[in-house]
């Protein structure tokens, strides 16, 4: 079945939903969202801390946020990329308070602002300890609204559609790439169907589920980075995935692991071993505050030296009814499964979080393919350069959501539906007994990214990986050509690109740098001391 979108949002985080009201707004033809699951399960919705945007002028400005960015960036962010984010920052919240989202507000009526590691103000506008969750629901109740969009939920993207599928060669050199929308699967008919478009934006998300253990939801497996580097698209700055240093430590719950919020730290919680020896004096002089790449790596030494498999957060010394009112829901977590946060130490271990890489795209949100944009996760703007600044990312969405939606309103009128794609061949089959091997194949990709590509690396075991990661790709490769695609076959395909991704371009990095630290190049690993 052939269907024709004007705009065809693939991903249905903050990124791709604000992307759609700003296109829907301007009247000029149809919006659909292709969403994987439902809207609700996006990694949105599991982002606690907040969303970052100077708004107390009397003691923050732009130029305090830019400076904090750069350096949790570890100097490789885009300048340009960073100051359109922060100026662009105050205008993005107010479109989200229009759209419906709430944020706390203090007893004067402002903005309740938090702190979080890395910035030098308090910035961070938060509802409770469920920021992003909220975003979500704004969002999700003004696209439902929304006469101009239609939302298809439970649908797969399986690859975008390029002139390759007319029978042209393209290669990485080829300079006129052109989107003309996607092969999407629907999971009543289970047959691929041609949606064409005039303009394409990818805003599927992270890559945190090619690791064993991450705080993504099990969607997030890096499918629109993979869609674009199958598509010959550029695709940058992989080996920088950065891992949150404090998820709860609860075996049963890898993915998604709970995530113990960055504001917790801001609030006054410090990092302990389980005797309650503190330790991050040992690596900066910012403490439980340092950057992200930094704490994850202090735990990761910590808990090799002393044999742990967890370190603590201890926020015992403080007032027991403001911790409770701060952070309902972590209070609620640990709660059920036998601590009581005001009274114990909380059990934390890094674990995969976020994807500071992605598909390449410059200040309007364009990809090195005509016709596609990329926002959210999946891009890589330049923002976040080698470690993202916390709560930078949810901002980054919406503006660059915004940029997106001026950029393609602009030249949308100059674009066509490409009439002459072909229809998806999909003959063959696959039995149960090959099931069993995706689901194999999944958790080895798992282990094979948290063993030898994690917080701590090395040449040796980036080989290994690659080695591993290339038998499982050619199996795989084999495998899709001869069965019918359903989601699971097509999730493996794209966990085994995005983890091939992150390994060569980790080996392609001979430094030390950001989130990305190296045995063989060991720039020592906490310089910010």
């Amino acid at each position: 079945m052939i269907r024709k979108f004007d705009f065809l949002v693939i991903g249905s985080g903050v990124a791709g939903m604000s992307y759609a009201l700003k296109v829907a707004d301007a009247g000029k033809g149809k919006v659909a969202i292709v969403c994987k699951t439902t809207l609700e399960e996006a990694n949105t919705a599991k982002a606690q801390g907040g969303i970052a945007s100077v708004t107390n002028l009397e003691v923050d400005n732009f130029e305090k946020h830019i400076k904090d960015t750069m350096i949790a960036g570890d100097y490789i962010s885009d300048p340009a990329a960073v100051e359109q984010v922060v100026k662009n920052a105050p205008q993005g919240i107010r479109d989200l308070v229009k759209w419906g989202v709430n944020f706390d507000k203090n007893e004067k009526g402002d903005f309740d602002l938090h702190r979080e590691g890395g910035h030098s103000e308090f910035r961070i506008l938060h509802h409770a300890d469920d920021t992003g969750f909220e975003i979500q629901r704004g969002l999700m109740e003004a696209v439902r609204r929304h006469p101009n969009i239609i939302i298809l939920e439970n649908h797969f993207a399986v690859e975008i559609i390029t002139q390759h599928h007319l029978g042209i060669e393209v290669t990485r050199r080829t300079p006129d790439i052109e989107c003309y929308g996607a092969y999407v699967l629907d999971p009543d008919t289970q047959k691929i169907d041609t949606f064409l478009s005039k303009v394409t934006l990818m805003a599927t998300g992270g890559t945190g589920a090619v690791y064993a253990t991450t705080t993504n939801p099990n969607i997030a497996t890096g499918d629109g980075i993979a869609m674009v580097y199958r598509a010959k698209g550029t695709v940058e700055g992989m080996e920088f995935v950065q891992f949150h240093p404090t998820a709860l430590f609860h075996p049963g719950e890898t993915h998604p692991a709970y995530l113990i919020t960055e504001a917790m730290r801001g609030y006054g919680g410090i990092l302990r071993l389980p005797n309650g020896e503190e330790f991050m004096q040992k690596y900066d002089k910012r403490l439980s505050l340092a950057p992200r790449d930094i704490v994850a790596r202090a735990i990761d030494k910590e808990m090799k030296i002393h044999g742990l498999d967890h370190v603590c957060l201890d926020v015992t010394h403080k007032n027991a009814e403001e911790t409770k009112h701060h952070f309902p829901n972590i209070y609620a977590k640990c709660l059920s499964i036998g601590i009581d946060i005001t009274k114990q130490y909380i059990p934390v271990v890094p674990c995969a979080h976020y994807m500071c890489g992605g598909i390449k795209v410059d200040l309007n949100a364009c990809s090195s393919i005509h016709r596609l944009y990329a926002v959210g996760e999946c891009s890589c703007t330049g923002l976040h350069g080698g470690n993202r600044l916390a709560s930078n990312s949810l901002i980054e969405a919406v503006v660059y959501a915004d940029a997106a939606a001026a950029h393609s309103l602009s030249v949308i009128d100059q674009y066509t539906f490409n009439e002459r794609i072909p229809e998806w061949n999909d003959e063959g089959t696959m039995s149960n007994e090959e099931k069993v091997l995706i689901a194999q194949d999944m958790k080895e990709v798992g282990q094979i990214m948290s063993n030898y590509v994690g917080i701590v690396r090395s040449d040796l075991r980036l080989r290994r990986a690659w080695t591993r990661l290339d038998l499982i790709y050619e199996e795989t490769e084999e495998l899709f050509k001869r069965v019918k695609a359903t989601k699971d076959i097509c999730e493996l395909r794209n966990m085994i690109n995005v983890g091939y991704l992150i390994t060569r371009q980790a080996i392609e990095r001979k430094e030390s740098r950001g989130l990305h630290y190296t045995t063989d190049y060991p720039k020592h690993a906490y310089d910010h001391k």
